[in-house]
Order: structure tokens, then sequence, then C-alpha cells
């Protein structure tokens, strides 16, 4: 196998490994206002994800770092072309991380309430343009000779793409839910599990929908069978929903959005960036990639330090693996996961 297609796959991999695992703290962040319904269970929800989410986003680092390095003229088009909503992506991220650190500072319901909010739109806005920006990335945008975009906003603004975001909104918020009811105890986790189950009908029917036109418009014959490995995911998750089941449900989600990953990149390869304008104009993973010498450089690191990661993060998650219910809440308002005064075994207890 040549090493760039070993670097396409690694770099699905690596965006497998970011939306499984981010797409689940979005979805907490999504639905804070509709699980909680006081302080103390607001931090609950945070206190799932508070050890983990900036651990979940160091795959998208790499990814992007990798990208960078592996295929140079796709990163180059893909962050020129796409610039405004990745900006739009990054500042909600950039929100997001500051409210979680902030919103406990100040003695202030107000205070609080308006960094649950940011919370809230530095987790939907990634959650819904990350969808529209691998729709479009699949269906092709306008590139000229030159490898440039020549489109704006409003091109990546179609049925497509929108259906793309949409898909990602909803997949992430019944992975969060189904998150939820596996972290969390008591009301909270019934609240959690409830409204995972409402999320299966409306996530499986447009998900299905947007598989079945990716397949259907850019698909191989041999990525029918992430289709259906998707959609039996996704409604095995809904039953597991409604038995109560979050564990399986969960397992299932991530199977499905794995499954999504592989069939919007499997969908797209040999191609990196299909042009609308002119076949002769895409971007390929041969005219795009960098020479052989940096590609084999980059496998000798990449073999190394992504086992490393691997390893660091599974033990992070097996350290914070224990339930959090409200009983477990300290009094007052301090930050939501106060990491600085408890070792990972108190914090996790």
């Amino acid at each position: 196998m040549e090493l760039v297609t070993v670097w396409f796959i690694l770099i699905t991999v690596l965006w497998i490994g970011y939306l499984v695992l981010e797409g689940f703290d979005f979805g907490v962040g999504m639905l804070l206002p509709l699980v909680s319904r006081n302080d103390k269970e607001r931090r609950v929800l945070i206190n799932t994800i508070a050890p983990v989410w900036d651990g979940n986003e160091v795959w998208l680092i790499v990814a992007g770092g990798a990208t960078f390095a592996a295929f140079p003229e796709w990163y180059a088009t893909l962050f020129s072309g796409f610039y405004l909503p990745l900006l739009l992506i990054l500042a909600a991220l950039i929100i997001r991380g500051v409210a979680f650190e902030y919103r406990g500072t100040i003695e202030s319901e107000k205070w609080r309430r308006n960094w649950d909010w940011a919370i809230v739109v530095g987790s939907t806005v990634p959650a819904l343009l990350w969808g529209v920006a691998f729709a479009n990335i699949v269906a092709g945008v306008p590139i000229d000779a030159d490898k440039q975009f020549t489109g704006t906003l409003f091109t990546l603004l179609n049925p497509y793409g929108l259906l793309g975001g949409l898909t990602t909104l909803l997949l992430f918020a019944f992975h969060g839910a189904l998150w939820l009811g596996l972290r969390t105890e008591g009301e909270v986790r019934t609240r959690s599990i409830a409204l995972g189950a409402k999320l299966a009908v409306p996530t499986i029917v447009v998900a299905g929908a947007f598989a079945l036109w990716t397949q259907l418009a850019h698909g191989k014959g041999w990525t029918w069978a992430l289709v259906v490995i998707a959609a039996a995911a996704l409604v095995t998750a809904g039953y597991a929903a409604l038995r109560q089941n979050e564990g399986l449900g969960f397992g299932m989600t991530s199977l499905a959005t794995a499954a999504a990953v592989i069939l919007l990149f499997g969908s797209l390869f040999p191609n990196v960036m299909p042009s609308s304008t002119d076949a002769a104009f895409s971007l390929t993973v041969d005219n795009a990639s960098s020479t052989h010498y940096t590609l084999v450089v980059m496998t000798w690191v990449a073999a190394f330090m992504v086992p490393v990661v691997v390893l660091y993060q599974s033990w992070t998650y097996w350290v914070f693996r224990h339930r959090i219910g409200v009983a477990k809440i300290p009094p007052g308002h301090g930050l939501p996961w106060n990491a600085a005064k408890a070792t990972p075994q108190e914090a996790a207890s």
C-alpha cells in the first residue's frame, strides 16, 4: 500500500477519534438546558466531560497537523476556502472552553447562566458546521486550475450540506444523551435516557436520508455496507435507549459515527477535495501530498505517538469511569470539576 493511501486512512482514523469522542461532549453541551433543572444538576452534566473534553480536542489538532504535513495542498485549499466556517468553529470551541473554566468563578446566578448558554452555543455551532463542512468536501466545491476555492459561504449552505449539518447535530445530541445516561445517576440519568429515546427517531430519519443521498450520489459499491452498519447501529441504539441500556446505546452511536466518517472518506477517495468546476482541477491523494521522504518520517513518528495518545486517553477514561450524581456535588459554586483540590480518584468518585 502506498504511503499516501496509508496517510489518508490514518487521517480518517483521527477524524473518527475526534468525532466519536468530541461528539458526545458536544451533545452534553447542547442538552445542558434540556436535562438539568438546577445548578447542581448542570454541574453534574459538566462534570461528566470536564476531565476529558480538552483531551478529546487533541484528535482535532492531530488531524489538522497530519493533513498539513501529509497533504499540504489539501490543507491550503480547505482552510482558505472554508475559512469562515472554520473560524466560527474555532471561536465556538474557544468560547466553550472559557465557559467551562469561568462559569463558577463568581457567586452570581446571572453570571453562571450566561456562561451556561455560552456552553450551549459553543457546542451547537461546531456540531452543525462540521457536518456542513464534510458534506461539501465530499460533494465537491468550486476549485479553479490554481487549486483555489472560488465560492463563498453561501456556496456551502446547499441542501446536501445543510442536511449533513443537521445529521451531525442530531447524532451528537443522541450520542451525548446516552453518554449522560452512562455517566450519571438518579433523575439526571433517567431524564437523559428518556431524551435519548426521543432523539432516536429524528436521528435515524435524518441520518438515514443523508447516508442514502451520500451513497447514491457519491458512494462506491463497498460503501453500501457502511450505510447498513450505520442504520443498524442507530436503530439498535434507539431500542437500547427505550430499554434503558445506555451502555449498548452509547456503543452503537459510537459505531454509527465511525461508520458515517468511513462512508464520507471512502466516498471521497482517491480525491481529497473534488472540484465542482472541472474534475481535472480536483485535489487527489497524489497531487496534494507531500514528498515520499516526508511521509516516511511522519509514518515513523505516528507509529510511536498515536499508541501513546490512545493509551493515555484510555487511562484517563478509566480513572474517571464512575457515575456522578447530585449527592456527589459539593456545596457552593466553585469550578465544575475542582482538579486543583482533588486527586483523580477523588474527582472520579
